[in-house]
């Protein structure tokens, strides 16, 4: 199965448009399909690696686009229909992570070898705010997909290997530094809003005062 489907990747691979066959790869893992666009992106960047950086750029689009796709499908689905196409305790797991992190867990499962498409259709049964699960959606595909991109871009062939074989290890990296990422937005943003209510306040006091 493993090499029929290398059989295939390579046959989109050697396709006259493989850029938009990588697009709608990106786009159906994010919603539906099983295999990452990342097995496609890796053969066109060992390819042609001056194109490398261009196709994490497809990649990422492809799988924003697919990601808002499959928000709609948990939007009109609803739980069941997360129950339905994976276990209760997936289904647990992403939930309890969105309550934990808001729309932010989505750029953790954007970073990882957990299939995506359990967070998108997740983000939209649970009713993730929209607006902040696409921002974390672009940051952590587009931030993976371009580390994936330059590394073709500089080494090549030599990064196929290193991709196929530390990829989780690649993973938890990428994990720590978007967690680390997204706490330092968090505290930074609540900052700012203490500061600005409290600057709201001092600014009633003096009114009141005068």
């Amino acid at each position: 199965m493993k090499e029929r489907i290398f059989q295939w990747i390579d046959s989109l691979a050697a396709s006259p448009h493989p850029g938009w066959w990588l697009f709608a790869l990106a786009f159906a893992e994010s919603s539906f399909f099983p295999i990452p666009p990342d097995v496609l992106l890796v053969t066109l960047g060992v390819v042609n690696p001056e194109r490398a950086l261009w196709y994490g750029l497809i990649a990422t689009a492809g799988s924003v686009i697919g990601g808002g796709f499959g928000y709609g499908i948990g939007l009109y689905g609803g739980r069941p229909l997360l129950l339905r196409f994976f276990s209760h305790n997936k289904v647990a797991a992403v939930e309890n992570l969105y309550d934990r992190y808001n729309a932010w867990a989505t750029g953790i499962a954007g970073l990882t070898p957990i299939p995506y498409k359990v967070f998108t259709i997740g983000g939209g049964a649970f009713k993730i705010n929209f607006k902040v699960f696409m921002l974390a959606s672009l940051a952590s595909r587009g931030f993976r997909f371009m580390v994936e991109g330059v590394l073709l871009y500089f080494f090549g062939a030599a990064a196929k290997d290193f991709l196929y074989k530390q990829f989780n290890w690649l993973s938890i990296i990428l994990v720590i530094l978007a967690i680390a990422g997204f706490w330092a937005v968090h505290h930074v943003g609540k900052r700012a809003h203490r500061s600005a209510v409290a600057a709201e306040a001092a600014a009633r006091e003096e009114e009141d005062g005068g």
